[in-house]
């Protein structure tokens, strides 16, 4: 059992921060929506924030979503490719996840 010695300084941890893919500002991890591109490339959407792979953060903002999976940001940030099919699906699946938010 540990003794806590009075004017011992108290240790707390801070939030990890994440910087959001699409507007580039910094947020706590928990605030942001997690991708993951797996090992087969594909690329989807971490609910729990423990799958295995390369990561990247977005918020759940429509604005955000659209600049992300707009041009090539989200796969330059996943070092990864998106297919069309794999971005429509991202698209629908944003698309739910921000209305859950609103």
């Amino acid at each position: 059992m540990k003794k806590i010695l009075k004017g011992s300084p108290v240790v707390t941890r801070s939030a990890p921060q994440r910087t959001c893919v699409g507007c580039r500002s910094v947020k706590d991890k928990r605030e942001l929506v997690r991708l993951v591109r797996n090992r087969r490339g594909h690329i989807e959407i971490d609910v729990t924030g423990k799958k295995e792979g390369r990561g990247a953060y977005i918020c759940p903002d429509s604005v955000c979503w659209e600049k992300a999976l707009k041009g090539q940001l989200l796969a330059r940030t996943l070092k990864g490719t998106l297919t069309p099919e794999n971005r429509a699906e991202l698209v629908r699946s944003g698309e739910e996840l921000i209305k859950g938010v609103d």
